[in-house]
């Protein structure tokens, strides 16, 4: 079984970016991802209603890291420590080796090459620090930008679920997608 452990928390850095973790500090800007429509628009959940809620939210993601049962991180610019977006794992199955990734990018930043450069940065810490043996992403099947990303790096198409899920009072399709350890 998959053994996982976060500390300490582990900061990723590339070229451009440091990943480092979520804390209350963040919270105007995870606010803004939270309740934003574009960011949430293929998130199929409700968006954050109050700053409270995404303090709540916040500790959850704390929570998650503490017992390594998830870990996300802050997607943020080396010079620039505000975080502009949020990368992680926020599951696994640990009998199976298996992790499922979720993301998102604050919109003025998208089209430049981040989050490739963070998902590339995450998958690589998921595949040899944690010993992961596949990466799944579940995702709208509406979501072209996310799937393209998905694609770019290999991932392959597992499964398409017709309208199991509902939110907002019509029936979403998802779709889900994996990468086996290279």
């Amino acid at each position: 079984m998959l053994n996982i452990n976060f500390d300490p928390f582990p900061v990723l850095s590339t070229a451009r970016l440091l990943l480092r973790p979520v804390s209350c500090n963040d919270l105007n800007e995870v606010f803004f991802l939270r309740s934003d429509a574009e960011v949430m628009r293929y998130i199929g959940k409700p968006p954050a209603a109050s700053p409270e809620e995404t303090i709540a939210y916040i500790h959850d993601l704390e929570n998650a890291v503490a017992v390594n049962e998830g870990i996300v991180w802050a997607i943020t610019l080396k010079n620039e420590p505000a975080l502009i977006g949020l990368i992680g794992f926020r599951r696994f199955y640990k009998e199976h080796y298996r992790g499922e990734l979720g993301y998102g990018l604050h919109p003025g930043y998208h089209g430049k090459g981040i989050m490739q450069e963070a998902f590339t940065a995450v998958l690589t810490y998921g595949f040899e620090a944690l010993g992961l043996h596949s990466v799944e992403a579940n995702v709208d099947k509406e979501n072209i930008a996310s799937i393209k990303l998905l694609e770019r790096n290999n991932f392959v198409k597992e499964a398409h679920f017709r309208e199991n899920y509902f939110f907002e009072g019509k029936f979403i399709d998802s779709v889900i997608y994996s990468l086996i350890s290279p």
